[in-house]
């Protein structure tokens, strides 16, 4: 399974320090069960530490998540910034998420080369 972050996601997590291990850790945290909210169709809420404040002042991520197939963080914010995300948002979030999930490896390929995608590496 592939591992992939939105541009805007990946700006996003830089600017608050979150790392490529912390999204893997977190990808393996969801395959064994442990998600903060299934949100439907694929799309899933879960928490990511940041540096210096740990899961619960941390980081909520908005991610296309289904079990055995490619996962992507397409949204996050701190819990500090905003209590949760809107029902528009949520409809939009899982219509992409039914969007990238269709990706095949040429569309994967082809949106990484064009810096829309960026694939998550972690030395795990």
């Amino acid at each position: 399974m592939r591992v992939f972050k939105t541009k805007w996601f990946s700006r996003w997590a830089r600017k608050h320090g979150i790392s490529d291990a912390a999204l893997s850790t977190a990808v393996a945290e969801m395959a064994a069960g442990l998600v903060d909210a299934d949100l439907g169709g694929h799309v899933v809420k879960k928490r990511i530490p940041l540096p210096g404040r740990g899961k619960r002042g941390g980081a909520r991520c908005i991610v296309a998540y289904q079990l055995e197939q490619h996962t992507f963080f397409m949204y996050g914010y701190a819990k500090n910034e905003r209590d949760n995300i809107d029902a528009d948002e949520l409809n939009a979030f899982r219509i992409f998420a039914n969007e990238l999930q269709r990706y095949d490896e040429a569309m994967l390929a082809r949106a990484v080369e064009a810096g829309q995608l960026i694939e998550v590496i972690s030395d795990a």
